[in-house]
Parts: C-alpha cells; structure tokens; sequence
C-alpha cells in the first residue's frame, strides 16, 4: 500500500514504524503533523489453540518494504513539487507488541521463532516465575502472566533443551523491535524499558532481578542492557540502507510498545487523560503522576519520556473477533445494519482468543454468547457493543483502582475507521471521545524521535485532533442493562473478582 500526499513545505520529516499483529506500517510526518507518506506490508504467523508464533526475519522484511513504500510516497510527493525539494528523514523509532520475544546468537541471528504477545503456553513457566519471585514483583505490583515474556523464555528454554539442536541456556535476549532496529543499526542494542517491563525489569532501580534469575535459572541468557525510550541507539548501517531506501546515518531511536506509542501518537499526555487503542485486541492507557498500584497484578506501569507513569493493560477483546466472524465482509454495510440493534439480542463476550489479562486475570476464559443472535445483522450489533461493553470494564476498573479520568477519552488503533463504532464506543463509555487525524502507533513514534533529536516538545505539534465525538445519553442508557449482563456473567465464571463486578454494576 502506498499513499502520496504533496505538500512537502517542511522538509524535515520523522519515521515511526509499528510492528503489528497483521502488518508493519510505517510513516513519515512533518514537524507540524502532516503525514507526508506512509506504507504498509503483511505479516503472517502461525496460530494453534494457545500458540501463536512468527517469523523475526519476515519482520525486516516487511519493516524494509513498508519503509520503502513510504519513501517512495516521499518521492512522489517531491515530485509534485519540485520547487519544495526532497523530504529528509532525520530519526526513524520502532514500537512492537508487549511481551513478544525470542532467543537469538550474539549476532542478533534467531535462534527460536517469535513468541507473540498471546501465545499463552507458558502458563506452568508463569506460575513458577511468579512463586519465584513473588517478593520482587509484589514490591512492583506486577503478577507474571503467560503472555508476558518472562515466561515465554523460560517456556523457550526449555523448549530448546528438549531440541536437537541443543541448549539455549547461553542465548540473548530479544525483544520484537530489538530484532528491527539492530538490523537498522547492524548489530544488537540496548533495549528499551517499555519492551523490557514484561521481562520482569524495574523502572524504579532501573535494573535486571538478578537474583530471581539466578533461582530461575536464567542466569546463562543474555539479557540487553535497557535504555529509556527516546535513547539514541546508532545510525542506519549501510547494509540496512540497501535494504530499506533510508539514507545511512540516520539517527535510530529507542521506541516503546505499541500501546505507549499509541498514547504518544494520541495527545493524551497530561495527567487524567486516557487512550484505547483498537486494532485485533484491546489496550488501555493513561497518564498519571506516580504508579497506580494494582494487588492483582493485571494494570502495569510504563515510565513516560517525559518523567509520568502510563499505567494500563491489554485486553485479549477486540476487533479480532470480527475478522474471524466475518472474514472479508463488507464491514460498512454491517455498520449500518447494526445501528438498528442497539442493543442486540444478545450479550457477547468478544475474546480474540483463549484467556483474559485485562480488566481480570484468567487463563481459562473462553469468549461466549448470552442467548442466540437473530440473524447476521444482530450477531455483528453483539459483537460491536460487546467491545465497548469490556472497554467500559476496563475504565471502570482503573476508576476502581483510584486513578483520576478527565477530559475525552482519546480513540487510536485501526477500528477507528469506522465512524458508527467510533460513535457506539462514546455513547457506551458516557464520555467525549477525541479521535486524532492520524490513529497509528507509528505516529507515537515518530513524535518520539522528534522529541529525541531535537529535544522539544515535538507531540503539541504534531498531533491533531480531528474531531470530539460527544456522548448520546439516551443510546448509552440503553446499554446499563446489556453492561450489568455482562459484568454478573464474567462474576458467576469465577473470571471477574466479586469486589471488581460491584464497583462496576455500582460506578460503571
């Protein structure tokens, strides 16, 4: 894919790319926010009940064709207006999925493929590294989870133990973007904290727990030092140069996970403020002023560039659901047939796949269905509102939990495309949502390496905000009942604490 736009007044522009579930994307923004070229490339993975792995090098390949594409829709922009000159790209950044990760060689050379952010087989290795270390992740107010990458290496570990090719025990540790911006730079590099969080770092001595490593036995792994998002890691090397059209000696930045770049990227920066990404599963984030402290474990903290915490989680709903649903539907003509079922006949839990980790922990949790739909239309209405029903859990929880919520609720992810979700979402919710020109983790991103570069505060430019959606009372009050439906149903599956179920039913 590739989108040419021709103003190219501003002739510095900043790249942000973003490893997703389904693709790499990538864009080019001026100082002011205009995006002056993006590009895209599939990805495909492999899915089998709780795995779900990918390939690292099918990651540079298609990061180098999407950053192609978006230089190419550089050039064409150029070429509109010769007069302007060409684009100079002065930082590219990298975000991918939390928890993802993989062994690789002390080259960078993989060794294992891909873990993704839910591939849940390492729940055994979980529990383990959570007695472990149960000392450690109290004091952080962190529980290891199956998606989280601790787990997964031990799971990897000893997976490689039982295979042919030997022990793994001597590997490095290696992050989704890790494995892209070392190629970018020609050699590994330091991760960043955000990527590092599910691996068990501490943001608050800012180091590696040795020891519960050392009674894990991971010792022998080769974990990367970690620098703060926004870091320097090097410049573009001239094979990756070759490979990707960038010029050599571009500035190659630290990035963050998808979700923090999606904050980033949506103008929710002060504190109260909140930002749900929608894209194949669900993440929620905000901004305050020190850690929001969660006992069971399920709300985690990042470390913002600017010195705030982003407390948030990652839901396993979201807008998967309706690709497996409804597999190369017209999904606008579904929108409209869905505004006349509001609510549907039914109540949907929508689980893109096996077991829950926000706004509840369970493993076991499988999606379902209150009742039968009545046709198409209403099974695609349930879907929709079922999204919206849990993103209404997940505010209710962080509410719960004693974090403050002011102002819009900003939209980012690629559901965003459709305005009557976009719409259902804010009646739902209650509360104004504020949806950004540009809803891509990429553009975090790039508003990161700006901000590394030149050391401004480059995100009150370059993100705006198209447009504030304003609730509909009378349509959100139809959904208290289908929302209490929902939260009593998660409560009676033993998923939803009781104590979480009745705030919810209460201030939700």
């Amino acid at each position: 894919m590739r989108e040419p736009l021709t103003d190219t007044r501003h002739q510095d522009v900043w790249m942000g790319v973003d490893l997703g579930t389904q693709s790499v994307r990538a864009l080019a923004v001026t100082d002011d926010g205009r995006v002056l070229g993006r590009g895209s490339a599939p990805l495909t993975g492999h899915r089998e009940g709780n795995r779900h792995e990918q390939l690292p090098a099918d990651w540079w390949r298609g990061a180098a064709d999407a950053i192609r594409r978006t230089l190419s829709a550089l050039s064409a922009s150029a070429s509109a207006a010769p007069a302007r000159g060409h684009a100079r790209v002065r930082g590219i950044a990298v975000c991918g999925t939390s928890g993802t990760v993989l062994l690789t060689d002390a080259l960078g050379v993989p060794l294992t493929p891909a873990l993704m952010y839910d591939d849940g087989r390492a729940g055994a290795e979980a529990r383990h590294a959570q007695e472990t270390g149960a000392e450690v992740w109290d004091a952080l107010g962190l529980r290891i989870q199956p998606s989280w990458a601790l787990a997964k290496l031990l799971w990897l570990i000893g997976a490689g133990a039982r295979n042919a090719h030997g022990s793994l025990k001597r590997a490095r540790v290696c992050h989704q973007p890790d494995f892209i911006t070392g190629r970018l730079v020609g050699r590994p590099v330091p991760t960043d904290s955000s990527h590092a969080l599910k691996t068990g770092y501490d943001l608050h001595t800012r180091s590696w727990p040795t020891a519960v490593h050392d009674r894990l036995g991971l010792t022998g792994l080769d974990f990367p030092a970690v620098v703060a998002p926004g870091t320097p890691l090097g410049t573009v090397c001239a094979e990756a140069a070759a490979d990707t059209g960038l010029a050599e000696g571009t500035p190659v930045i630290a990035g963050m996970t998808d979700g923090c770049a999606a904050q980033l990227g949506s103008g929710a920066w002060e504190v109260g403020r909140w930002n749900t990404v929608l894209g194949t599963t669900l993440v929620l984030k905000g901004v305050t002023a020190t850690p929001l402290r969660d006992p069971a474990g399920v709300l985690y903290n990042h470390r913002s560039p600017d010195g705030h915490w982003l407390p948030g989680g990652a839901s396993s709903v979201g807008a998967g659901a309706l690709t497996h649903a409804f597999p190369g539907a017209d999904l606008a003509r579904l929108d409209a047939l869905a505004a006349d079922r509001e609510p549907a006949g039914v109540v949907t839990y929508p689980l893109v796949s096996r077991g829950e980790r926000f706004p509840f922990l369970a493993a076991e949790a499988e999606p379902f269905t209150l009742g039968r739909p009545a046709d198409e239309a209403d099974r695609y209405a349930a879907l929709l509102q079922g999204v919206a029903l849990a993103e209404r859990l997940c505010l209710a929880y962080v509410r719960f939990l004693g974090a403050p919520i002011e102002g819009p609720v900003t939209f980012t992810g690629g559901a965003t495309r459709s305005g009557y979700w976009n719409q259902l979402r804010a009646d739902i919710l209650g509360r104004p949502a504020a949806l950004p020109e540009q809803a891509d983790s990429a553009l975090g991103m790039a508003v990161l390496a700006a901000h590394a570069v030149t050391g401004d505060d480059a995100a009150r430019r370059m993100v705006r905000i198209r447009t504030i959606l304003e609730p509909r009372p009378e349509t959100g009050r139809r959904f208290d009942g289908p929302f209490v439906t929902l939260v009593d149903a998660l409560e009676r599956r033993g998923w939803l604490p009781s104590e979480t179920a009745t705030y919810a039913r209460e201030h939700g």
